[in-house]
């Protein structure tokens, strides 16, 4: 139970610490970058409807594996 909880505080530094080191804004005043209105998209957003589908699909998969049909006969 101990090692489940440490691991469960080291994710959660982890994840608290890098979504608040990446969320700080940056010291570029060129005007340019992620914040600027004539920034390209992403090239990720072209993909967004197949991740979805492979992510579903994972779950999917997931979740037959670990159901377990329950013996009725007693």
């Amino acid at each position: 139970m101990k090692n489940r909880l440490l691991k469960f505080y080291i994710a959660a530094f982890c994840f608290c610490s890098t979504s608040i080191l990446f969320a700080q804004p940056g010291t570029d005043d060129t005007g340019g970058g992620l914040e600027s209105p004539d920034a390209p998209a992403a090239p990720i957003d072209d993909y967004v409807g197949i991740l979805a589908l492979v992510g579903l699909s994972y779950v999917l998969i997931k979740v037959r594996a670990n159901h377990k049909p329950k013996n009725t006969i007693e």
